[in-house]
């Protein structure tokens, strides 16, 4: 399986347009653009394939996304671990917005 994957991937924190990519790849595995719009277009409302392939193909050039071009159809697969990426993203925004309080958070939901 030939991947294309750049050396030095600067990943950073995924933006929401990515994390739903990313979640369609999580939840189904590896996936083609086609597969991928289409999921989008059910959970949202009119995705245009052409900005579906230009987000994963920057995904793929930020270390984002794994593409197999062994095929004439390239396949799309995670490079990020989902665990790991939403933990991350937890944690991001707990030192945020709660100034990396933890028990801060609790104390909003406990408040609800």
């Amino acid at each position: 399986m030939k991947t294309n994957k750049p050396e030095s991937a600067q990943t950073g924190v995924p933006t929401r347009a990515e994390m739903d990519i990313l979640q369609i790849l999580w939840d189904h595995g590896p996936s083609t653009v086609r597969f991928v719009n289409d999921t989008l277009n059910v959970q949202k409302k009119a995705v245009q394939y052409t900005s579906t392939l230009k987000q994963m193909q920057v995904m793929t050039d930020r270390g984002i996304l794994l593409r197999d071009e062994s095929s004439m159809k390239h396949v799309y697969t995670a490079a990020l671990e989902e665990s790991s990426t939403k933990g991350n993203l937890l944690e991001n925004f707990v030192d945020t917005h709660y100034k990396g309080s933890v028990s801060k958070l609790l104390q909003y939901f406990v408040g609800l």
